[in-house]
């Protein structure tokens, strides 16, 4: 282990956080921690390359975005930063790492999270899974749109939902899924890189935990794919952009919301006269 390591803190609009930790992720291999409006990158490597190609990424975007770069004294921060990522319960499940103990009257799911966000210490996570413990029911069929880590698509796995299919655009978030389910001996019917347009059937409970625009281009092929009287359950939405959601969603029936830190989660049901 070398005696020092790099920092690069990026401070910008909570709103962008997770895709930039996203294109972080995809240009360096080393951990990532995201803590409210700061992603935190450490490497033993020099950070200053990965400083340049995120400031060329987000230049074009006109964000309010800031670098800071720092070399610091290595106390070997991997065990700093599994000491900092607390396990969470919300609604029925019990979120944890690997390196703390499952809990006898919840039901467990195992994330070792690269990133704080899709581990369920994001509010729009947390929210979700307070919601599938709500309304998904046994032998439910789910799609999850979006599946980052796969937690979601999990919890409805260990909730009893007969099929689970699973998709994201972003390769790197497949693969994640695919170990976690692993890791939680816990099987999907299908998963694949893309979106809900490539979906082939319809589905009791349809889960997008994503961002407020991308609901709103993909409303209609979320509606397609929900049956009568199903239901969708819609995150990553900040309150600022909930009427272009709903604006969007108006032919179905609202069931839920709840607002968390800023974030809203909605419940839709699809009544039988919605195409």
């Amino acid at each position: 282990m070398n005696e020092e390591y790099y920092e690069l803190k990026i401070t910008t609009d909570e709103s962008y956080t997770e895709a930039i930790a996203d294109a972080a992720a995809v240009l360096c291999d080393d951990g990532i921690e995201i803590d409210g409006n700061n992603i935190i990158v450490r490497s033993e490597n020099d950070l200053s390359h990965l400083q340049m190609q995120l400031e060329e990424i987000t230049t074009p975007l006109e964000i309010d975005i800031h670098f800071t770069l720092s070399k610091k004294v290595n106390s070997d921060w991997m065990k700093q930063y599994q000491a900092s990522i607390e396990p969470i319960e919300a609604g029925e499940f019990y979120i944890f790492p690997s390196w703390h103990e499952p809990k006898a009257d919840k039901i467990n799911i195992t994330i070792d999270p690269a990133l704080a966000f899709g581990s369920g210490h994001h509010a729009t996570t947390a929210s979700c899974l307070e919601m599938i413990s709500k309304y998904v029911q046994s032998n439910d069929d789910v799609i999850d749109v979006g599946c980052g880590s796969g937690i979601l698509g999990l919890a409805c796995k260990k909730k009893g939902a007969s099929s689970v299919d699973l998709c994201d655009t972003d390769p790197l978030a497949v693969e994640s899924c695919k170990e976690n389910f692993q890791i939680n001996n816990e099987t999907y019917n299908a998963i694949w890189e893309g979106s809900a347009n490539n979906a082939s059937k319809e589905y009791d409970v349809v889960i997008a935990n994503i961002i407020a625009d991308v609901l709103v281009m993909i409303a209609k092929d979320l509606k397609k794919i929900t049956k009568a009287d199903g239901l969708l359950i819609l995150s990553g939405i900040l309150d600022k952009k909930e009427a272009l959601v709903t604006e969007s969603y108006s032919d179905l029936k609202l069931l839920n919301r709840k607002l968390k830190d800023e974030w809203v989660t909605l419940v839709y049901q699809k009544e039988q006269n919605v195409k």
